[in-house]
């Protein structure tokens, strides 16, 4: 590390422990659990992608959501997997950025992919008549590229603040590389780095978490003048989405939690397991909340899979 210049050029995770030849069996145990969300979210994006009728917006939303889930496992899974085997657990510096930025991005793609869903519900129950008009291909390319675009610019100016500041450590009490964590290091005042970023965390947070109660707040309004058999259909397309985002929202909300807690006041194991919440939970129960919830995608999944199971073995020659 270079202690002249404050730019240390790597890190150290502080938080593994050595458990011996239990660290093999913590390896299988992550390793099936990140081709779990691999192959569950492999499979909806490829059942929307092939299946014609499915080319809609909700549709595609959903798919995006799990194009996102195999992007932050991604940007976590792979590096975490080999620290738990490493007797050493350093990560150099344009790495630690690289993947405190996945990590952030997924997260802030996820909350404005599940605001942008919660409009089309509110289009599609409150204004069938008009949902085709409204949520065009040109709309819903629009919606994608700013749920794109919105958390990378707004994390690019965290990853900014995080580069640029002078550090006196190299030490972090993490498992994965967070803005939290490095700001700790710094050797200068973090006040108001530490408000900027608090402030524009906050705001963001709250204003998707605003919008989405007022369109559930219109779509109630909407259901309770409405026959039961409407609220019955628009129940069954809205559950699996109010699930997903109450389980993202606590998902976010243990990590910020953990965050504001040093790592000797909590249990180590437990530390670990709360911080893997939001990057393990959400990606798994994703697709299988809207795969088993949506008869649409599910009909298309045991469709294909009945095909599959009853198409004949090939014939071999026999000499």
């Amino acid at each position: 590390m270079n202690n002249n210049s404050g730019t240390p050029s790597y890190f150290e995770f502080t938080v593994f422990s050595d458990y011996g030849s239990l660290r093999y069996l913590f390896f299988c145990l992550c390793l099936l659990i990140y081709m779990t969300i691999i192959s569950a979210n492999l499979v909806i994006v490829l059942t929307v992608c092939v299946e014609k009728s499915l080319h809609q917006p909700m549709y595609i939303f959903i798919c995006c959501l799990s194009l996102n889930s195999l992007y932050g496992s991604a940007g976590f899974f792979p590096r975490f997997l080999m620290d738990i085997l490493s007797d050493t657990h350093f990560i150099s510096r344009p790495f630690c950025f690289i993947q405190m930025y996945i990590i952030y991005t997924y997260v802030g793609h996820e909350m404005t992919l599940l605001t942008v869903m919660s409009y089309d519900r509110l289009v599609a129950i409150c204004q069938p008549l008009h949902y085709h008009s409204k949520m065009t291909f040109r709309t819903v390319l629009c919606l994608l590229v700013l749920v794109v675009l919105y958390p990378v610019c707004m994390f690019a100016y965290f990853l900014y603040l995080s580069i640029s500041l002078s550090l006196c450590g190299n030490r972090l009490n993490h498992i994965y590389c967070t803005n939290w964590s490095i700001l700790l290091l710094s050797c200068v005042d973090k006040v108001v780095n530490s408000i900027a970023g608090q402030f524009l965390a906050v705001t963001s947070i709250f204003t998707l978490l605003f919008f989405v109660l007022y369109t559930y707040l219109r779509i109630l309004l909407v259901c309770s003048r409405s026959s039961s058999e409407f609220r019955g259909k628009a129940l069954q397309t809205c559950l699996p989405h109010i699930v997903t985002f109450v389980n993202f929202c606590i998902s976010v909300f243990i990590e910020v939690s953990l965050s504001q807690y040093k790592i000797n006041e909590v249990n180590t194991f437990a530390f670990v397991a709360l911080s893997l919440e939001f990057l393990i939970v959400p990606p798994i129960s994703n697709p299988l909340v809207y795969g088993l919830n949506l008869p649409q995608i599910s009909g298309v999944i045991i469709r294909s899979v009945k095909i599959h199971s009853t198409i004949p073995p090939t014939k071999q020659n026999i000499c």
